[in-house]
């Protein structure tokens, strides 16, 4: 069920759409919801605008809550990660963490690391397989993403299903290059998509999970996505955060909504 709601709104003569998150829409805790808006309608970051070239919306207060569940997560999930780092190694051969270039905070350049669920030779593969499969070349082109993805092994299409393999991502939230919750984190060709939204997306460092995973991940239309990234930066709180962490178990947990 998305929980992103479609307003079209005119300014200056031109028609815009945008995509309004309910992330309080916590089902069967009624009490704890209207608690939630009032807090987050109450309390709107001052760092959501006017934020400083140099400060990542959220500053200090976001910061210290990375730091504080990365550390936590990584310790209490120290043997899955050894077990996984295992498994990927006697079973595929080679490096465990594969390290793909993305953009965060800034326009900075950083490594993204994930335990590697694709062949070596991933690249030739898509090449080959979006040259000679027109509606995978389609899909690739619309969401950079592909439903059934050839160059994906065996084991890594099942801890994608749980989103496992994000897992080494808690080491780039401790080094400063992601944040626990945020927007997607994109690489470079994927940064022109955003538009006029380029800048907004750029206030904040990418998250682990964020409004777009909550809010149907890959059921959204790259259009949605942006929208929500930016709706996710301009009215970043502290209490948001804390709902989007809470929904996302459920939402990993429901295949059709990961990668």
């Amino acid at each position: 069920m998305r929980t992103a709601t479609k307003l079209d709104t005119v300014s200056s003569g031109v028609a815009r759409r945008r995509y309004v998150p309910a992330i309080f829409a916590m089902q069967g805790f009624p009490a704890f919801d209207d608690a939630m808006q009032s807090w987050a309608s109450l309390r709107r970051s001052r760092y959501s605008e006017g934020q400083a070239p140099n400060v990542p919306v959220g500053s200090a207060l976001k910061r210290a809550f990375d730091l504080a569940l990365a550390t936590t997560v990584l310790v209490l999930l120290a043997p899955l990660l050894l077990v996984i780092s295992l498994l990927l190694r006697f079973s595929q051969g080679g490096s465990v963490i594969f390290a793909h270039s993305r953009i965060g905070f800034g326009g900075r350049r950083f490594a993204c690391y994930k335990f590697r669920t694709m062949v070596p030779n991933a690249d030739e593969v898509l090449r080959a397989h979006l040259a000679r499969d027109p509606v995978s070349a389609e899909e690739w082109r619309m969401t950079q993403k592909l439903k059934r993805d050839p160059r994906v092994t065996f084991i890594g299409n099942l801890i994608r299903k749980s989103s496992i393999d994000e897992l080494p991502q808690l080491f780039n939230v401790l080094k400063g290059d992601m944040s626990c919750i945020g927007p997607r984190p994109v690489v470079e060709s994927e940064l022109e998509r955003y538009g006029a939204e380029k800048e907004t997306y750029l206030r904040a460092r990418p998250g682990i999970s964020g409004l777009w995973q909550v809010s149907g991940r890959n059921s959204l239309s790259y259009e949605e996505r942006v929208a929500l990234d930016a709706e996710y930066v301009r009215n970043w709180n502290m209490a948001s955060d804390f709902v989007i962490l809470l929904k996302t178990i459920p939402a990993v947990l429901r295949s059709g909504d990961t990668s």
